[in-house]
């Protein structure tokens, strides 16, 4: 019986949140404060600049259907300045200080985990969108909605070497550089393994320190190297500085892969055309089949170009940002609470439609299925080129780059 119960209660939840004309409905009372950080300054502002549009639109949306148990919601915004430390410090004082009634992650692995030992401290419950090592999430009431599954260092780098292959013309060697930032590095250092079982040379393997500005010497390394394939472990504007670097030295590999860029700079970047990055979400067909997706979308694009953000167009980090939204909501809505231990109970046994497709949490460490998909740079935009079951219309992966 609880299981027909929940499962009624996810299906109309599902109702709710596919609809495009969102039910309009007076919220009243007191608001329920949702408290977060972003990278609003730092190295990775130019992503977390994403997220927060994508928030924004997020918690209108909310409002617009009744806020949550009919009270409106307010988001408190800080600015973690892309450092872990202030990052735990902020958290507590949301908690402490601000006594928000719930929280949402940050952008960033170091970021969210920092945000984990402080919500595991104090009993909440941390819905998260952008954690890269999930066998470091052990706290049992946080809810990651990154579409990355619990092995992304296995599963990206896959992914990305069956998207080459399917070209018939995969590289005989690539060189893999990336940055200290745990996630990156973490799967950075998974894709050297796959490449190797798979015929791959690894050519060179660097790692930079986070932060790092610059890239001749890495560029120089790159170059040395004469690598068919280049995996950059990007993430914020990393990419962008290595491809000037590499185009000083008048370099240019055969095709090249950024993990989490900063989705703008790098489409508009000089010797970026063709460059493959990971995705869990793109605004087209088939993922904009949902209408919950596709009118997320139309606002973000609005949101996006009225703020001027360099890409105005929904992509990865919005979609996620999205889901961990989507998700909060259903956990409200399905408890019927703001009580930690209900809405971490309900999301352990419930299935959450959102943007991404349908979101679970009976895994390891609260993950399900994985997302991953492949997206290129292809005539100014971002499109999924793999798996060709999520491609856009008519794309498919360009490799080499012409």
């Amino acid at each position: 019986m609880r299981g027909v119960i929940t499962s009624v209660v996810v299906v109309l939840l599902a109702a709710l949140l596919g609809s495009t004309d969102p039910v309009r409905a007076e919220a009243s009372g007191p608001p329920v404060r949702i408290g977060s950080t972003l990278a609003l300054t730092g190295p990775l502002a130019a992503t977390a600049a994403v997220h927060k549009v994508a928030g924004e639109v997020a918690v209108e949306q909310i409002n617009k259907r009744g806020g949550l148990l009919g009270r409106p919601v307010e988001w408190v915004l800080l600015d973690d300045q892309s450092k872990p430390d202030v990052t735990r410090t902020l958290y507590e004082r949301l908690i402490t200080v601000d006594k928000v009634d719930l929280l949402i992650g940050p952008y960033g692995t170091s970021a969210i985990l920092s945000a984990m030992a402080v919500a595991q401290r104090y009993g909440r419950v941390l819905v998260h969108h952008s954690f890269g090592t999930p066998r470091l999430a052990t706290y049992a009431m946080q809810f990651p909605t990154s579409g990355a599954g619990i092995d992304p260092e296995r599963t990206m780098p896959t992914r990305l070497f069956e998207a080459l292959e399917s070209t018939g013309q995969s590289p005989r060697s690539i060189a893999i550089v990336t940055s200290k930032f745990p996630s990156v590095q973490f799967i950075s250092a998974g894709a050297r393994g796959i490449a190797a079982s798979r015929g791959i040379k690894v050519a060179l393997y660097l790692e930079y320190e986070f932060g790092n500005r610059e890239f001749a010497p890495i560029a120089a390394r790159i170059k040395d190297a004469n690598a068919e394939f280049l995996w950059v472990g990007a993430i914020g504007l990393d990419g962008n500085l290595l491809l000037d670097a590499l185009q000083t030295m008048g370099f240019r590999p055969r095709g090249q892969f950024h993990l989490f860029p900063a989705p703008g700079p790098l489409l508009s970047a000089p010797g970026a055309a063709f460059a493959l990055a990971y995705t869990a979400f793109e605004a087209h067909p088939p993922m904009t089949a949902n209408p919950t997706a596709e009118e997320l979308s139309r606002l973000f694009n609005e949101r996006a170009r009225q703020v001027g953000l360099p890409y105005p167009i929904a992509e990865n980090h919005a979609g996620i940002s999205w889901a961990a939204w989507q998700v909060l909501e259903a956990g409200v809505t399905g408890a019927r609470s703001l009580d930690d231990k209900a809405i971490a109970a309900w999301l352990k046994a419930a299935k959450v439609d959102t943007v991404l497709g349908r979101l679970s949490f009976e895994g390891e460490n609260n993950y399900g299925a994985e997302h991953n998909k492949i997206r290129q740079a292809q005539n100014g935009r971002w499109l999924v080129v793999w798996p060709k079951e999520w491609a856009a219309p008519g794309a498919k992966v360009v490799y080499p780059a012409p």
